[in-house]
């Protein structure tokens, strides 16, 4: 196997255990009925799925939206509001 091949693997590997480990968090277990019904097909990386809950907070769950809010940008200040 090439040192470039092998390269490659292990970047690949990386990624998609990076990915796997963005989808088990709190919001992924709290949100999964309301990622289904509100942002079917968007992407977990990039933060599209959070940012597809965070514009349908009005409409998810209860314990949906505890999640959002204890969680990302600023803790309990979700994607970043709290910022000064």
């Amino acid at each position: 196997m090439s040192m470039k091949l092998l390269t490659t693997a292990v970047v690949a590997l990386a990624l998609s255990a990076g990915a796997a480990t963005a989808q088990s968090g709190p919001v992924s277990s709290a949100c999964k009925d309301d990622l289904a019904k509100y942002c079917a097909g968007k992407s977990h990386q990039n933060r599209d799925a959070r940012a597809c809950l965070e514009s349908n907070k009005d409409k998810v769950s209860a314990a949906c939206k505890s999640a959002l809010e204890q969680t990302g940008g600023g803790k309990g200040k979700g994607m970043g509001k709290g910022k000064s």
